[in-house]
């Protein structure tokens, strides 16, 4: 019950005080899911702690680089998860399996010590960083008090609900997921691992708890609403973490009670902006405007205001920006700039997102800043094509990325999950995009490789096969091969390419084309105009 859930909190909080814990300190956290993981965290804050999220299954090393680097007065973990992180028995630690005698003797109740500074540690969670060295995000009290509050509001939570957690601890949603329902008063539904990972499983689970508030990434929510749609009746949807598709939205609209698309980067803390998907905007779904007491701003390369429709980089200042990266000054100095908008000291968080104002005051992501590419001259914003690919029908996800690793140079290289063929997709494209950002190869995918945090891992995606297709029929005449055998220069391939092969199917481009004419003309003597090919 929820009085026992506070009990043990209680008992736990006045242990952690005992030793080292309180306003200012930093407790982690190593359990698996399960209702230790809650007890603990919930005695974090009533302690007036903050806590380091570890997930125990991460790397031995990436935990105790973590350790180290964030050094906590103690590790709540147990036994188990000791036995396989060296690194937690070399510092103070306490296993909740062994310690419930301990626990016994401590009383219920407030424990005494000074309520936290809103600029105090709630909690610090790593993040990947561009070196390959994790870095410590610091997120203080006030900030998540703000967001906690909001969520709560926002979505009506109350002790009706039954709210369903699905995201690894190691990941700041799972923040949300757990303190929303403590707040409100909601039942906290614990998803297992092994649960999240299988969608009919999910889907049992979802029906039999009678869940009615759920967050997830677009791919959880994409497997859900394909394979069990009517698992989501009742389910109030918040979806982030990823850009979502009109195809995925208008899927989850038909079969849930309420869609909400929610944007926001761990430094700005879990949420920052939200936006109710209820079909009356065509299109992309966008991201919305601000929550609570946060300020955003969509400014271009010398900080001014971009105008309703231009793309510029999102800045997001309030309430709910972090401290900082731990113990990385410059890293803080550069993404945590001044706000020239707000307050004298007040500053914003550059999020490196590219977005646009929408004619109706919300918010449209279009992609990441360092998603740019620039190719033969052409600078280039992975993140639009991508969205308008989502926007044919016959996609339900896809990415593009820029391969320096294929013959004929630098080359765009979409992945697609859905049943739309390259051709139909380069048509949709070319209605749309410019022909230097139509992507010139496409990699049909049953699903797309995700990192451990939901994401699509883009380092996993595989190099296109480039050449002709198995069964292509063979060179009819001298000056077909000869045709053929250019074709396979020009475009770097291995073999002379099929006769009915397209150029640009085979990863050609407009310079590469006047190079094909080119050798057309010293080999065949034929004048071949650029635009015929």
């Amino acid at each position: 019950t929820r009085a026992e859930l506070h009990a043990r909190a209680d008992r736990l909080a006045h242990e952690l005080v005992a030793r080292g814990a309180g306003p200012g300190a930093l407790v982690a956290i190593a359990l698996p899911r399960s209702t230790d993981l809650i007890v603990a965290t919930l005695a974090v804050v009533k302690a007036g702690a903050g806590y380091l999220p570890l997930d125990p299954d991460y790397p031995a090393d990436r935990i105790g680089y973590m350790l180290d680097d964030a050094a906590p007065a103690l590790v709540v973990t147990t036994t188990d998860v000791a036995g396989t992180l060296p690194a937690v028995t070399e510092r103070p630690h306490l296993t909740l399996d062994t310690a419930g005698a301990l626990l016994a003797r401590r009383p219920t109740g407030p424990t005494g010590t000074a309520e936290p500074d809103p600029l105090d540690t709630a909690y610090t969670i790593y993040t990947s960083g561009s070196t390959g060295r994790p870095k410590g995000v610091v997120v203080p009290q006030g900030a998540l008090i703000n967001l906690v509050h909001d969520m709560g509001e926002r979505f009506a939570v109350t002790g009706d609900d039954r709210f369903l957690s699905v995201t690894t601890f190691g990941f700041d949603i799972s923040n949300l997921e757990i303190l929303v329902p403590l707040l409100t008063g909601a039942e906290l539904v614990l998803a297992g691992r092994d649960t999240v990972r299988d969608p009919a499983a999910l889907a049992a689970l979802i029906t039999g708890s009678d869940a009615t508030v759920m967050q997830a990434t677009p791919t959880l929510w994409h497997a859900l609403v394909t394979e069990h749609p009517d698992s989501l009746a009742g389910l109030r949807v918040l979806i982030g973490g990823e850009a979502v598709g009109e195809p995925l939205a208008d899927a989850l609209r038909a079969a849930a009670r309420e869609v909400t698309n929610v944007y926001g980067p761990t430094e700005t803390t879990i949420w920052s902006t939200a936006a109710v998907l209820d079909g009356e905007r065509g299109g992309v779904p966008p991201i919305g405007r601000p929550i609570a007491n946060t300020q955003v701003y969509v400014l271009d390369d010398a900080l001014r205001p971009a105008p309703t429709g231009a793309v510029g980089e999102l800045y997001i200042a309030g309430e709910g920006l972090a401290r900082g990266y731990h113990g990385r000054p410059s890293l803080t100095a550069t993404r945590f700039v001044p706000d020239p908008f707000g307050p004298p000291g007040s500053r914003m968080y550059r999020t490196g997102d590219v977005v646009r104002w929408g004619a109706d005051g919300q918010l449209e992501y279009i992609g990441r800043a360092d998603h740019q590419v620039k190719i033969r001259g052409f600078r280039i914003e992975l993140g639009e094509i991508e969205s308008e690919l989502t926007a044919h029908p016959e996609v339900r996800q896809a990415t593009v990325v820029a391969r320096d690793d294929l013959p004929g140079g630098t080359q765009l290289v979409a992945y697609t999950v859905g049943t739309a063929a390259p051709a139909a997709l380069r048509a949709h494209l070319a209605d749309t995009l410019p022909a230097h950002m139509v992507p010139a190869l496409y990699v049909a995918m049953d699903t797309l490789p995700l990192t451990e945090n939901g994401k699509v891992d883009r380092k996993l995606l595989p190099a296109p096969v480039q050449g002709p297709s198995t069964g292509a029929r063979a060179p009819r005449t001298p000056q077909e091969q000869l045709l053929c055998e250019v074709f396979a220069e020009v475009l770097g391939l291995p073999a002379p390419a099929a006769p009915d092969a397209s150029f640009f199917e085979l990863g050609g481009h407009s310079l590469l084309a006047t190079r094909l004419t080119g050798l057309i003309r010293t080999a065949l003597g034929a004048d071949l105009p650029v635009r015929a090919v």
